[in-house]
């Protein structure tokens, strides 16, 4: 990795869930072993890549999360990106998470918008990586793409290890998902913020703590989370040990939904489908115990998850973005 000086981490999240690089880290883990949930019997749904990649495309058909996230990022991020650079005629930035990319991009238009005098280096660190969509956009003339195939903790560790100088002026976005695949978020937030020079941003997009998923994980954390894989964190978990530390922070809560109706109707293709992609277990209605199942499409279609409209069951996919300044003290 090229020295990287004035740090500018641009990251959001699939969500759109780039749920890519969450199999992706997750192979990674299952290289070593066979991972199981606490329910010995589940497995993970990341152990069949052909039904994970099915239930992940029909998660896109049916949520409209792609378009919240455009939402926020051309109606709110650009007041957030307002502030950065300071008249500087030069940004580096890093991407944590960025998988294809698509989010990266269209937060850099949205940053060469308002500077548009700006040139980046951008550096993209990610376990799955795909410079293909870069390849096909015109007009990134302004931006110098540099691809480095490692996780979170492994970038952690090389900036210790080599003592990366961070110049003032930093802007650091931080990927949503990133943050299911490290052993402690809260130190993983700390870090990235600890790099923040003057007018830099900490952006941090994961599922809202009051979506169905919270819920969901909250009830069924031992059953459903598997902590050999990733932590079933919200922005709740997030927001409550900011709180507890006494630091600031912006947040903007992204609504969503995601049609799973089918998963209603036993034996319904899509509708099993769907709830192994909610509950990240392969064959979720013909493994999970029957009161574990019950329990689950009970819980799926109780009013703190989910609404019904004209026949349809909507289920509450919000996301939450948490913005946080340079730390106070360094």
């Amino acid at each position: 990795i090229a020295p990287i000086s004035n740090f500018l981490i641009p990251e959001l999240l699939s969500p759109w869930h780039h749920r890519k690089q969450r199999q992706a880290a997750a192979h990674k883990k299952l290289s070593h072993s066979t991972v199981t949930s606490m329910a010995s019997s589940l497995k993970s749904l990341v152990n069949d890549d052909d039904r994970y990649q099915k239930s992940f495309q029909l998660f896109l058909e049916r949520s409209s999360e792609h378009q919240c996230m455009r939402d926020f990022i051309h109606n709110k991020l650009p007041d957030i990106l307002a502030s950065v650079g300071d008249g500087k005629s030069h940004l580096d930035v890093i991407g944590v998470g960025s998988g294809a990319g698509e989010i990266d991009l269209e937060m850099l238009s949205e940053l060469h918008k308002k500077h548009p005098g700006v040139t980046v280096d951008n550096e993209v660190v990610d376990n799955y990586l795909s410079a293909v969509l870069v390849s096909q956009k015109p007009d990134l003339d302004y931006i110098k793409f540099n691809w480095n195939t490692m996780t979170a903790s492994e970038f952690e560790e090389h900036w210790k290890a080599e003592k990366v100088g961070v110049d003032e002026h930093t802007l650091c976005f931080l990927h949503s998902w990133m943050l299911y695949y490290v052993k402690d978020p809260e130190a993983t937030v700390r870090f990235f913020q600890s790099l923040l020079g003057k007018n830099g941003k900490l952006l941090i997009i994961l599922v809202s703590g009051k979506s169905g998923w919270g819920k969901l994980w909250r009830t069924y954390r031992a059953q459903l989370c598997q902590p050999d894989i990733s932590h079933c964190v919200t922005t709740g978990d997030i927001k409550s040990f900011l709180d507890s530390k006494g630091v600031p922070y912006q947040s903007y809560e992204l609504p969503s939904q995601m049609e799973i109706t089918e998963c209603f109707t036993e034996g319904d293709e899509k509708g099993e489908l769907l709830l192994d992609f909610l509950t990240e277990v392969l064959d979720f209605s013909n493994t999970a115990s029957p009161e574990l199942r019950a329990g689950v499409l009970e819980m799926l279609r109780h009013p703190d998850c989910s609404v019904e409209s004209n026949g349809k069951v909507l289920f509450n996919n919000n996301l939450e973005a948490i913005v946080l300044d340079q730390l106070s003290c360094q």
